[in-house]
């Protein structure tokens, strides 16, 4: 990271002229309107605002830009939520985001998205607002040390004095935000602008004659790649492909031009075609290193994060890995991982090699198996009735439909998802890893905040994905994480409402820890209720009530035929689908499923 402190990576060299300062200071909204000038000329075009005072001449500067069609705002009274916006439009644009703070603890509470933004690599532009240098540790109100708060997680870091231009730290920021000058990847970075009064327009200033707003939609290029080399004149190897987070669709292309089984998770973006295997991680976890399937090789496209036995595959001494690299990436830091990073295809496919014949086909024949055997097992309705429910759920039909479990709803989103498609953390993206069926081609673009991992902000996430791709888009997330954003849903009057439909998983609490040894403890009985007051975290929250306070449209299910039925419908406005589930039945569930698998596949294949 680069900060004030630090010589800019465009500073003059010796025997260059330096940058002349004006004679006498700049006004603060001349500043703010240089420093808005700037971002737009290096590719923001979407601003999410905070309000506040000491950043007021920013949001006057913005506010023109957006009268003049150059710029589009967003306005959130919650930092955290306006940062997960940011990053949201980010991420369906590709292009930097800019958020705005006013002073304080205002900014502090951006650190949850600009951690995500670090290592996922999304250029989120923070532009904090702070007191000027004659006020700084006075005890003036909202006054603290913001310049590197974000400290290893932003690419640059500038603190640009009042009544001085911002204009060389703004382009600085922006090429480190975009991996433009360094060999880093992208990522966030700060701009904390000083502002002294007067921060308001004097009385000759005014909004430019309304353009009308301008729509921006940034359109993603067609997907261009060398293809791998002709697959005959490898050597034959027993190797797998592993689609980890952000893979994208060259992963698929390689493991079809070589014959190779593909492993794809959902938010690798090549979690289909004909060589996608669906239930691949419950193949790992069933044949273990000496089994019908002995993997010789792995070759890892982005960022694989979701199971244990992709894990241990990858942590296995006896099976040689690489990693395709072609670009520099934030999630891991170089020399820590096993993989031999390879940065072209033809490398990688030397190291692969191709597949032979039956390899190929008794993974996708061991796939086949699988799929049928989750699948009758949640058709089967052995998860039970969720706790609570009796009868049909309000707006559903009573019928003979088997009531819904996480895996059966990661199965139904990941079908009827178009446009794009957000996977919240902890299980809803395991449920659909497990259980969601490969497609021909991709039915929509899927995004996760697998940075890390955290289940904050992922409505606003959504929001901001929604805004910024301006295609219908769904979410899936459990009951805590909703919550732990339900702020998210708070959009000002006048805002512009994303057409996204919100699934929420309910099953009063947090999962994901009885699938994990938390649950063999709670089973034990030894720990009386600890488990599920520290781990389980039972709530009783009226999700529709909170829906109304908000005005968004609610549904309630509790069967699979429910769901289908309602994802069926046309995505129009904001609305959310709760889906009513029992957790205390999941652990039992998942034992039968794999007990199930290990059965159909031990069947069709020869030990």
């Amino acid at each position: 990271m680069t900060s004030l402190n630090e010589p800019a990576p465009d500073a003059p060299a010796d025997g260059e002229t330096a940058p002349v300062r004006p004679a006498t200071p700049l006004g603060s909204l001349a500043a703010a309107r240089i420093a808005v000038d700037a971002l737009i000329d290096g590719g923001v075009q979407h601003v999410v605002v905070a309000p506040g005072s000491r950043s007021a001449p920013m949001a006057y500067a913005l506010a023109e830009a957006s009268a003049a069609g150059r710029v589009e705002l967003l306005v959130r009274i919650d930092e955290r939520s306006a940062g997960f916006t940011a990053l949201g439009l980010a991420l369906s644009t590709g292009s930097p985001a800019a958020v705005l703070t006013t002073s304080g603890t205002a900014v502090g509470n951006l650190l949850p998205s600009v951690m995500e933004a670090n290592h996922a690599a999304v250029p989120l532009v923070v532009v904090s607002a702070d007191r000027p240098e004659e006020l700084r540790g006075t005890g003036a109100n909202q006054t603290t040390i913001q310049l590197d708060l974000f400290g290893e997680h932003v690419r640059f870091a500038a603190d640009v004095a009042a009544g001085t231009s911002p204009l060389r730290a703004v382009e600085t920021a922006l090429a480190a935000a975009t991996g433009a000058f360094s060999d880093l990847a992208p990522g966030p970075v700060q701009l904390n602008l000083a502002f002294r009064d007067p921060l308001v327009p004097s009385p000759e200033d005014q909004l430019p004659t309304a353009a009308g707003r301008q729509r921006f939609r940034i359109g993603t290029d067609p997907l261009t790649m060398s293809l791998p080399p002709a697959a005959e004149t490898l050597p034959e190897r027993r190797t797998v492909v592993l689609a980890g987070h952000d893979a994208g669709p060259v992963a698929e292309a390689f493991a079809r031009a070589h014959g190779l089984p593909l492993l794809a998770e959902p938010s690798s973006n090549a979690r289909f075609g004909p060589n996608a295997v669906g239930p691949y991680r419950l193949l790992l976890e069933h044949f273990g290193p000496a089994a019908a399937l002995p993997i010789e090789r792995v070759v890892v496209f982005g960022r694989p994060t979701l199971s244990r036995p992709v894990a241990a595959l990858l942590a296995r001494a006896d099976v040689p890995s690489a990693l395709y690299q072609p670009v520099p990436v934030a999630w891991y830091e170089p020399g820590r991982r096993t993989e031999l990073p390879l940065e072209s295809l033809a490398d990688l496919a030397d190291f692969a090699g191709r597949g032979p014949s039956a390899w190929l086909d008794a993974w996708l024949l061991a796939g086949s198996a699988a799929q049928h055997a989750l699948d009758g097992v949640l058709a089967s309705g052995q998860a039970g009735t969720p706790a609570g429910a009796s009868g049909a759920a309000s707006g559903e039909a009573a019928g003979g439909s088997s009531p819904a479990t996480g895996p059966s709803v990661g199965a139904q989103v990941w079908k009827h998802a178009r446009g794009q498609l957000l996977l919240g953390s902890s299980n809803g993206i395991r449920d659909v890893d497990l259980s969601g069926l490969p497609a021909p081609e991709p039915a929509a673009t899927v995004y996760a905040n697998r940075g890390l991992a955290g289940i904050d902000g992922t409505i606003s996430t959504a929001t901001g994905i929604a805004l910024g791709g301006r295609q219908e888009t769904t979410v899936l997330l459990g009951d805590v994480t909703f919550l732990h954003d339900a702020g998210g849903l708070l959009l000002g009057s006048g805002e512009d409402e994303p057409d996204l439909r919100i699934v929420v998983l309910n099953d009063s609490g947090g999962a994901i820890f009885g699938l994990l040894e938390h649950g063999a403890v709670d089973e034990a009985g030894r720990y009386g209720d600890t488990v599920e007051r520290l781990f389980g975290t039972p709530h009783s929250v009226d999700i529709a009530a909170l829906a109304a306070a908000y005005g968004v449209g609610h549904c309630s299910v509790s069967t699979t035929a429910a769901l289908a039925e309602a994802l069926a419908q046309p995505i129009k406005g904001r609305s959310i689908i709760e889906v009513h589930t029992d957790r205390h039945s999941l652990r039992q569930l998942h034992a039968t499923i794999k007990a199930a698998v290990s059965a159909a596949v031990a069947g069709v294949l020869v030990r």
